[in-house]
């Protein structure tokens, strides 16, 4: 999944600069509020793999008139934390049962 970086937006954390992104229109079930809405981060300058966060709000577009929260900076940077921590977690324990 590649991420344009028209409509993305940049955020730095922890020294380390990522673009984030959210869908523009909702997919059908999140218009109906049946599936939350979601948004991809990308490291900025070393392409790879994207993560994509599932919320627990509805899109902000959809046709039920749901109200959702704004997709905050803040919440991107604790997601961004986050995925690092359990990153490191798990290349910590793969380590650990390589090593016997």
């Amino acid at each position: 999944m590649a991420l344009v970086r028209k409509g993305s937006r940049r955020i730095v954390v922890d020294g380390t600069a990522y673009r984030w992104r959210l869908q523009g229109r909702p997919t059908y079930s999140q218009a109906l509020a049946w599936s939350p809405r979601t948004y991809a981060v990308k490291h900025a300058e070393t392409p790879g793999m994207t993560l994509v966060v599932t919320t627990d709000q509805p899109h902000p577009s959809n046709w039920i008139g749901r109200e959702a929260d704004d997709a905050a900076p803040n919440r991107t940077a604790s997601s961004i934390v986050l995925l690092l921590v359990v990153a490191e977690h798990h290349r910590v324990s793969l380590q650990k049962r390589t090593a016997r």
